[in-house]
């Protein structure tokens, strides 16, 4: 038998036990110290832009202590991208925030731009003005950032990109996670690097990142004592786990080519067969980490439906899955404001996340090659 074929699983680099072994040699094993102050350096100086990361223990902490930054509290509206992870909206209902979702535009798989201004106006004329509007980088593509920032600029609305899928992407040259108020990262084990589990919060200035960090260690006020004058969590990240991301770093630019390498492995292997089209970047001023790659398939041209290859891959132990279920049509989101119109949904009927991982072998592309052309007649 042979072995599982993973759809993205971790990658380690080498150096990554000699940052747990330091942090075990010097008693650092707490949620602060020198791997954590050092992997906030990498991200920043990686980034490429003038902001300060914070570490945490993931990604929805970092999107929680940003809505908090930005004001939203209980009954507010904020605005998510609709075609996502649960994680991107959960974090308006720990506020308890009411979420207001948009649907995509073919291009990205994006927030939709028409649509996002459609909502603001619409909302804003119930007498509820969104306090934030959350755009995703999709599986590592970039959002339209110039014109959801231009639309959010008019109203004045925060922008918090969750880009806990696109480290390593660009738009325009510019590194996605750095257009907002705030940009988040994450860092769990099927993400493009890993600290087992762990996300960290951009902010664009010391006084926001001091604040994520007040919030994130208990809200603990300056006194010897302890004493408390707002409610913290327990959001920071561990010594260790920062770490394994130290050492991550180090491999972070080849992973991402590994992953986009992948993507055109793809792009070769569905060259010639009708009916299913590869997810690429729209245009040059797109840049995708490709952490997943990605396939829609028209059944009509095909001839086979995306269940139909999922369920044949996975008889060789291939994992495959679907987009993201859209969050509005998600039975917990059932009863949350929705605009636009169905890309979202045609998305998640007819697409297939493919295997991507940085780590597979020539071996394990030459079944995943095999069984789809065998699926398609190929």
């Amino acid at each position: 038998m042979s072995n599982k074929i993973w759809l993205s699983s971790p990658h380690m680099g080498g150096n990554e036990l000699k940052y747990i072994h330091e942090a075990f040699d010097a008693n650092w094993v707490a949620p602060l110290g020198p791997n954590v102050n050092g992997f906030e350096e990498d991200l920043e100086k990686f980034l490429n832009a003038n902001v300060k990361v914070a570490a945490l223990s993931a990604g929805t902490a970092a999107l929680h202590l940003a809505l908090i930054e930005c004001g939203v509290v209980h009954g507010d509206e904020v605005i998510c991208q609709s075609m996502t992870f649960s994680a991107s909206a959960n974090p308006i209902a720990y506020c308890g925030a009411i979420p207001v979702f948009i649907d995509s535009e073919k291009d990205t798989w994006n927030m939709c731009p028409k649509a996002l201004r459609e909502a603001i106006v619409d909302r804003t004329a119930k007498g509820n003005k969104p306090k934030a509007i959350i755009v995703v980088h999709l599986y590592g593509m970039p959002a339209k950032m110039d014109e959801i920032n231009a639309i959010a600029k008019e109203f004045d609305i925060p922008v918090i990109e969750d880009a806990a899928e696109a480290l390593g992407s660009k738009y325009k040259n510019v590194a996605c996670g750095t257009f907002g108020r705030f940009g988040v990262l994450s860092f769990n084990g099927n993400k493009i690097i890993t600290t087992s589990g762990g996300g960290a919060l951009v902010c664009n200035t010391q006084e926001d990142k001091d604040k994520a960090v007040f919030l994130a260690t208990q809200a603990r006020d300056n006194a010897p004592h302890y004493q408390h004058s707002h409610i913290g969590y327990n959001y920071r990240m561990s010594n260790i786990s920062a770490g394994i991301g130290r050492g991550q770093m180090e491999v972070l630019v080849s992973r991402v080519e590994a992953r986009r390498v992948m993507n055109q492995f793809y792009q070769d292997l569905f060259a010639d067969i009708d009916g299913v089209t590869v997810f690429v970047e729209p245009t040059s001023d797109y840049y995708s980490n490709h952490w997943l790659s990605a396939i829609t398939i028209d059944s009509k041209v095909a001839g086979k439906t995306r269940e139909d290859l999922r369920l044949a891959l996975l008889e060789d132990d291939i994992e495959s899955r679907p987009l993201w279920k859209p969050m509005h049509l998600q039975p917990v989101f059932a009863d949350a404001p929705y605009y636009g119109e169905k890309v979202a949904e045609e998305l998640f009927e007819n697409g297939l996340c493919l295997p991507s991982g940085s780590n597979l072998t020539d071996e394990e592309r030459t079944r995943i090659a095999q069984k789809i052309k065998e699926v398609f007649g190929k």
